[in-house]
């Protein structure tokens, strides 16, 4: 993301995971960490899409190391695709490596990775449960979302073509999950990836 960024290599269940971190300013206090999910392997997503950069930047001014990893089978990662199971593991894995021992945890996530968020989030102990989630484009369509938390916060493009609004509509409404849309975007927020940054900021407490 910036010459800053640190890349490393933890162990995941299927070989090494690359990650890349991000610290906030010298001399913020930190907050926690935030971990996000990148998108779709399968279809060329990795941990430099620009969604997935927009988050991390959004999380690091707000005060929280920001986390980046690439799944199994993904630049450095080892292993291959396994069709969002062994993706979740992996989100486990670097959960349980770089979170910052007693803060709070954040997991973000675009499109696959909102679904891979969603269900890592479940399988964690309750005392080790995310503060909050943040999910952008969540493949509701595509992948089997599980419910989430009522204060995650959901921002999805209008014109989405890849995942479609209603679909997202679907998922929310029997959880009476609010969304935050976007009029006019599509899946990629292309050209509006400052807009994304700032809906993030703005709806942080």
């Amino acid at each position: 993301m910036n010459v800053q960024t640190q890349k490393l290599l933890i162990a995941g269940p299927a070989g090494d995971i690359e990650c890349a971190v991000d610290q906030p300013p010298e001399g913020q206090v930190l907050r926690g960490t935030a971990v996000i999910c990148h998108p779709n392997p399968a279809q060329g997503g990795t941990m430099d899409n620009k969604v997935v950069q927009t988050l991390a930047r959004a999380f690091v001014q707000l005060g929280y190391k920001a986390v980046r990893f690439n799944f199994r089978g993904i630049g450095r990662s080892g292993g291959g695709w396994d069709e969002g199971r062994g993706e979740v593991d992996d989100a486990l894995s670097v959960i349980a490596q770089l979170r910052e021992p007693g803060l709070p945890l954040v997991l973000g996530g675009f499109s696959f990775g909102g679904y891979v968020a969603s269900h890592a989030a479940k399988k964690l102990a309750p005392e080790d449960a995310p503060e909050r989630m943040v999910l952008v484009g969540p493949a509701a369509s595509r992948f089997d979302m599980t419910t989430v938390p009522a204060d995650t916060l959901v921002i999805h493009g209008e014109l989405d073509d890849v995942v479609t609004l209603s679909a997202v509509m679907d998922w929310a409404r029997p959880q009476s999950l609010p969304l935050v849309v976007v009029p006019g975007v599509g899946h990629f927020f292309h050209g509006q990836l400052p807009l994304l940054k700032s809906l993030v900021l703005r709806n942080w407490h």
